[in-house]
This record gives structure tokens, sequence and C-alpha cells, in this order.
């Protein structure tokens, strides 16, 4: 036997057809006893709704707030004692004038006199330079005299040639030359030698 012939065989479709008309009679009694209605009218019935509020979660424990600074009271006031203090009659001291005359003041003694180094007219020098003469007073043919002082320093050396009297100018720096030169024997106090330099033409 195969499958379409199997298909085809009505005792296989027997338990089906069987349910399906079972369905139908049932179906067909429902209607007749109202069944029907009776499920209308459950289905018509007022449907009660009710609105669920959501339940709200409790806030969390906030700490209570601080409690109030009170402002300490002053200190009640006390009033100082009353002191009667008697003040002292004071006379006042009679004030003398004296004239008092200061003591004389001793002038300070007056100063040593300075006294000038002495003045030695020709005194002899250890050591002696020569004046020369001149060239340009030898070509103009001239003649003259200097008078100079040799100032001179314990040590015996000369610190300065100092002239005095001149009759010509050609003269002077030659004596100057020569006499800064000169020496002498050295001395606890220094002096002043004056000296006269001729200068005259020889044939």
């Amino acid at each position: 036997m195969n499958y379409a012939e199997r298909e085809r065989n009505p005792a296989k479709h027997l338990p089906s057809i069987t349910m399906v008309v079972g369905l139908h009679l049932l179906l067909g009694w429902a209607l007749v006893n109202g069944l029907a209605r009776k499920v209308v009218d459950v289905l018509k019935a007022p449907i009660e709704t009710k609105i669920i509020e959501e339940i709200k979660k409790p806030p969390p424990d906030t700490p209570p707030p601080p409690p109030p600074k009170l402002a300490t009271p002053p200190p009640p006031f006390i009033p100082p004692p009353e002191v009667n203090i008697q003040a002292p009659v004071t006379t006042a001291p009679t004030i003398t004038t004296q004239s008092v005359t200061p003591p004389p003041v001793a002038a300070p003694p007056p100063p040593p006199p300075v006294q000038a180094s002495p003045v030695r007219k020709e005194f002899k020098p250890l050591a002696r330079v020569q004046p020369t003469f001149p060239r340009q007073a030898l070509q103009q043919g001239l003649t003259g005299s200097v008078v100079a002082w040799v100032h001179v320093a314990p040590n015996g050396s000369v610190t300065n040639v100092e002239i005095r009297q001149s009759t010509n100018r050609l003269f002077d720096r030659e004596v100057v030359r020569a006499l800064s030169q000169w020496r002498f024997n050295p001395e606890p106090v220094g002096f002043i030698g004056e000296y006269t330099i001729d200068f005259k033409l020889t044939d």
C-alpha cells in the first residue's frame, strides 16, 4: 500500500470527523440554552478600575538644624566705688634770683713765635756746582748778577732755589739749575743761604 492509497482510506480520518461533529453539537446546545447571552452579560458588566498610587520612598533622614546661637548676655554693670581724695594744699615756693658771676676764663697762652729760618750769606757748601755762562748771553755780550736764596733741609739737601734779584732773566735758569745740586752738612734745623752769582765776560 502506497502513501496515496493510505491517505484515501476513510477509516484513518474518522476520529477527526467525530471531534468536529462533537464541537458543533456542543456549540448548538450552548446557543439554545442562552449560555452565550450570559457570557455577553458578564462581559458587559462594568469593570472597576482602581488607581494604584506609586509608593513613594521615605525621604532620607536629614539631621536636625543646629540650635540657634544665643548671644552671651553682657556682664552686669557694677558702678565703681566713689573714692574721695583730698588734694594736698601746696604753697608755691618763692624763687629768689641770685646773680652769679661766672669765673673769668683764662685766655689761652699765645702760640710761640715762629722762628724764621736764619739767612746765612755766602755759607760754604759741602759740594758746589758752578753756574755756566748762558750761550745766548755770550752771543749778545751780556753781563749781570743774580741774588738767590737756597733753602736747605736738615739733611743738607736743597729743597728750593728762590731768585731774589736779577739783572737779566737769561741768567736765572742757569742759577737755579746749578744751585739745586749743591749739598750742605746736615744740621738739626734747616736754614736759608743767600748767594750772589756774577756773570762777567773775560778775555
